[in-house]
Parts: structure tokens; C-alpha cells; sequence
């Protein structure tokens, strides 16, 4: 039999872990929406869909970040270049849609 107070305490360990997993789908939502306006922007200007300097800059900053959080550079560039590809992804089809053509405002 597990003690009660193991038990409470793993109970609070997941409360936290499900209240952090919210809290990113919220974040990953709100980033989405603002790549999608991005994509619009872009797609209205006929701007390419990828900005390779802005994509490593992104991977340099968020490299840092997490070695200040203490958590492995590598996965954290393997999370943020898996979020790079579907916003490519995105802006890809967002300019499909939009036939690429530039618009004047």
C-alpha cells in the first residue's frame, strides 16, 4: 500500500503537469494565431512563406533559454523546429489560397 502522503503529493505533481499542459495549447494557440497573420501578411505582400534568418534566430534564442531553464538545447530546438515546419506549413497554404499575388492596400 502506497503512503497517503505519497500519494497527495504524486497528486499534486499531476495537477501541476495538467495545469502546464493547458497552459501550452493555450500558448501554442495564441502563437498560431499570430503566425496566421503573419501568413496574411505575407501572403498579401508575396513574401516568401519561410525567413530562414528569423527561423535561426528563433532557434539561437530559444537554445539560450533553455539552457538557462535548464533543459536539454537539443530537445528544445527539436520542439521549435517541429512548430517552424507547421507554420511553414501554414504560410504555404495561406498563399495558395491567396494565389500569391501581391495586393495593394
Amino acid at each position: 500500500m502506497v503512503d497517503p502522503e505519497v500519494k497527495a503529493r504524486l497528486a499534486s505533481y499531476r495537477q501541476s503537469i495538467d495545469n502546464i499542459d493547458a497552459a501550452l495549447v493555450y500558448m501554442l494557440a495564441e502563437r498560431f494565431r499570430c503566425t496566421k497573420e503573419v501568413g496574411f501578411l505575407k501572403a498579401q505582400y508575396d513574401l516568401p512563406p519561410a525567413d530562414p534568418a528569423r527561423e535561426e534566430y528563433q532557434i539561437e534564442r530559444l537554445r539560450h533559454l533553455a539552457k538557462e531553464a535548464h533543459l536539454d538545447p537539443d530537445f528544445a530546438e527539436k520542439f521549435l523546429n517541429f512548430v517552424i515546419k507547421e507554420v511553414i506549413r501554414h504560410h504555404e497554404a495561406i498563399a495558395a489560397e491567396h494565389g500569391g499575388t501581391k495586393e495593394t492596400a
